[in-house]
């Protein structure tokens, strides 16, 4: 196994007061040396700094506030770290913190230098323990929960397995602490087979993620070709029998189809800025061509954004430029700002040429687009 990123929800890293679970993270810790040991490269991503923050500073309920939350995961962050610092130098294993926040991910610079950096960090041997930076994050710049942000670091390395560890043994048909007797899915090939389950959203009292947001973590990682696997990490020995095969968890296996890492980033780490309504035409060209999206297509703007922006594209009712009831298409980086397409849509390439000479043929360019 080349390089697995492995991910401890907040479930697994502290327990309902707050407290780091050691027993667990030691199981996880000397898991991960025995895989470096054995030439792998390993990646830690790791929830549980605000429920570390909380215990230190005795607060009996999640914050809900934002500087709250900055302010407890200010607090816990370097404990946290500390602890798995430690862990892993029981095994000899030097480890390094990394904190990213949505818009390192989201821009494409920052995206890159953060590859960089942890592709050296594994070169020099070290596990890096990735967590987000909850201190400078803000309720519309942040990952939600950091099951995504586990599927993006995978999707950055280029990971050859994703491990989503948890406090139950995978999805089950239903959620298994409201219905004990619903059976474990061992195995997802096809993730529109999930949607007649009862996936849910709760989390933990200490968490902000809940089993949805693993499985589309789980539908990122498969898009780009990566396996992936939710398990219960509570007990000793997950990682090894997930990695050999055995029956562990919930498998996902890669989608057919594999999607260039760019377009994944595109279509999970950057944000839209604004929507662009397409007539039919247009809609029938991007899903059944691949083409690019030219103005003379646009029907309407929606939103203040600028070249370079992502945009969702849609396609309103009936090919018209109404809001209601359009039907998203996909979404791509716009070489217009929005006043600029306002005023050329619908517009043929001749005339966009006259208006604006030195302007781009495409709206959006194919190779910047990915459809829903």
């Amino acid at each position: 196994m080349g390089l697995v990123v492995i991910k401890l929800g907040s479930s697994i890293v502290a327990d309902e007061d707050g407290e780091v679970r050691l027993n667990v993270l030691r199981h996880v810790c000397q898991e991960a040396a025995t895989l470096r040991g054995g030439g792998s490269h390993v990646v830690l991503v790791t929830s549980g700094a605000i429920a570390r923050g909380m215990r230190a500073l005795d607060l009996p309920l999640r914050p809900r506030a934002m500087d709250e939350l900055q302010a407890a995961s200010a607090v816990g962050q370097g404990k946290l770290f500390r602890a798995y610092e430690e862990l892993l130098l029981e095994h000899g294993v030097p480890s390094a913190q990394v904190l990213l926040t949505f818009f390192d991910m989201s821009a494409r610079t920052h995206y890159l230098n953060a590859r960089q950096t942890l592709r050296k960090l594994l070169d020099w041997r070290v596990v890096p323990v990735v967590n987000e930076n909850d201190t400078t994050s803000t309720d519309e710049i942040s990952f939600g929960d950091n099951d995504f942000l586990a599927a993006q670091v995978a999707i950055l390395l280029g990971a050859d397995r994703l491990l989503l560890l948890t406090d139950i043994d995978g999805l089950h048909t239903a959620d298994p602490r409201l219905d004990p007797s619903a059976p474990l899915v061992p195995e997802v090939a096809d993730f529109s087979a999930l949607d007649e389950l009862e996936i849910g959203f709760a989390s933990s009292p200490l968490g902000s993620g809940g089993m949805r947001s693993k499985v589309v973590a789980a539908e990122m990682a498969t898009a780009a070709g990566i396996p992936a696997v939710i398990l219960n990490g509570t007990r000793p020995g997950p990682l090894g029998r997930a990695l050999a095969g055995e029956p562990e968890g919930t498998r996902f296996l890669p989608q057919k189809g594999r999607v260039s890492s760019f377009k994944l980033w595109l279509k999970y780490a950057k944000p839209s800025h604004g929507r662009v309504l397409v007539d039919e035409g247009a809609a029938r060209a991007l899903r059944e061509r691949g083409t690019s999206l030219l103005p003379v297509g646009v029907v309407a703007v929606e939103g203040e954004f600028q070249a370079g922006d992502a945009v969702e594209v849609l396609m309103g009712p009936d090919g018209g430029g109404s809001p209601s009831g359009s039907r998203a298409i996909g979404k791509g980086i716009v070489n217009y700002s929005a006043a600029e397409l306002r005023r050329i849509k619908g517009m043929k390439t001749s005339e966009v040429n006259e208006l604006l000479p030195r302007a781009s043929e495409e709206a959006v360019h194919r190779d910047y687009f990915v459809l829903d």
